[in-house]
């Protein structure tokens, strides 16, 4: 193998990797599409954690007390409203971002 480089070669190289790097650039970005989704799981966490946490706290307090199911029952709706709560929360505060960005542009 030579100690030194041949030019042209590195030129060649440096030209295939300048068209790689444009033709990646120019694919469109699906950043929104992502973005959407990341909203969308979030907004069905926030409801699974409210209905989780008001069946865990109605369940627990059942079996201290003996009551089985109604407080089990009562806070599993809790969690259901206040998880819907949330995710109507989360949906206005995405609603504000997108009417800020549209007045923005």
């Amino acid at each position: 193998m030579p100690d030194q480089l041949d030019p042209d070669r590195l030129k060649a190289l440096e030209e295939r990797l300048a068209r790689t790097k444009g033709a990646q650039d120019s694919k469109p970005h699906t950043e929104e599409h992502y973005s959407q989704a990341q909203h969308a799981w979030r907004m069905v966490i926030e409801l699974v954690a409210g209905l989780g946490i008001g069946f865990g706290i109605g369940y627990g307090l059942d079996t201290l007390l003996g009551t089985r199911p109604w407080l089990m029952v009562i806070f599993t709706l809790l969690g259901f409203i206040a998880g819907v709560k949330t995710m109507i929360r989360s949906a206005q505060e995405m609603q504000r971002q997108a009417e800020a960005k549209d007045e923005g542009e």
